[in-house]
């Protein structure tokens, strides 16, 4: 199931999508959202280590303390 999605785009971002779509035989939906999934992937994981690092009870292990934990 999809969604529609509307956005205004500064000028010189469109050409270079267009561009770009153009350059690839893609449209511009296939670009739009495979960058806006990578960037939410990217985002989810970047929230994720910021709350294990501001949780006070997740301890910080050293590099040779993750060694010994292996694979």
């Amino acid at each position: 199931m999809s969604d529609t999605v509307s956005v205004r785009l500064p000028k010189d971002i469109a050409k270079r999508l267009d561009e770009l779509a153009k350059s690839l035989d893609r449209s511009k939906t296939y670009i739009v959202t495979k960058a806006l999934r990578e960037y939410l992937e990217e985002y989810e994981d970047y929230l994720i280590a910021l709350n294990r690092l501001n949780d006070k009870n997740d301890r910080v292990i050293s590099e040779k303390e993750l060694v010994k934990l292996g694979p």
